[in-house]
């Protein structure tokens, strides 16, 4: 899943290997996002890893559970009213342009709807 928060990008998926070790591996454009999701709501995240090659460069596992309880964590942490200017507030107004490019790509989702 992709997931946009003021604390970053990420995209959390399960890699081989997760299910044996019961865990799922959060991985993010930026090195930052990881330790801000790390100090912020999911202490369990391990070390982060850098891969060269890779789609996404850094990446980071974490208990499958404790991935669940940081999502919830984060919604009810939700006090902002818009998010693109609470990413601006948090992040800087580049990181918030780029999410609207997201933003504005997906809305043309709405637009093709039947």
């Amino acid at each position: 899943m992709w997931l946009l928060t003021p604390e970053g990008f990420f995209s959390i998926v399960q890699k081989p290997g997760d299910a044996a070790r019961g865990t799922l591996t959060v991985r993010a454009r930026v090195a930052a996002d990881l330790d801000n999701l790390r100090r912020t709501v999911l202490p369990t995240l391990e070390a982060t890893e850098a891969g060269i090659g890779t789609d996404y460069r850094f990446r980071a596992t974490a208990p499958r559970e404790e991935v669940a309880r940081a999502l919830g964590e984060l919604a009810l942490r939700t006090t902002y009213s818009n998010f693109k200017n609470e990413v601006a507030k948090r992040q800087g107004p580049q990181r918030a342009a780029l999410y609207h490019d997201v933003w504005d790509v997906l809305y043309t989702l709405q637009d093709k709807q039947a």
